[in-house]
């Protein structure tokens, strides 16, 4: 399977807060995930990285 997982990076630190992520979508305000299960999460983020032979996605908080 290719699904990713997410993370949320702050000050180095990563916390995973999305597994099985499906599609990553821009929105006005952040970042909408969505998982493979079909559950979505949204965040005020940014993407900071795509790590695709790991299977990452790396989120920074936006303030």
């Amino acid at each position: 399977m290719c699904e990713a997982n997410a993370y949320l990076v702050d000050n180095g630190n990563e916390e995973l807060v999305m597994e099985a992520v499906d599609t990553v979508s821009p929105e006005k305000d952040g970042v909408l995930l969505t998982s493979i299960f079909g559950d979505q999460k949204f965040f005020k983020a940014t993407i900071q990285a795509l790590s695709l032979v790991d299977h990452k996605v790396y989120l920074k908080s936006v303030e």
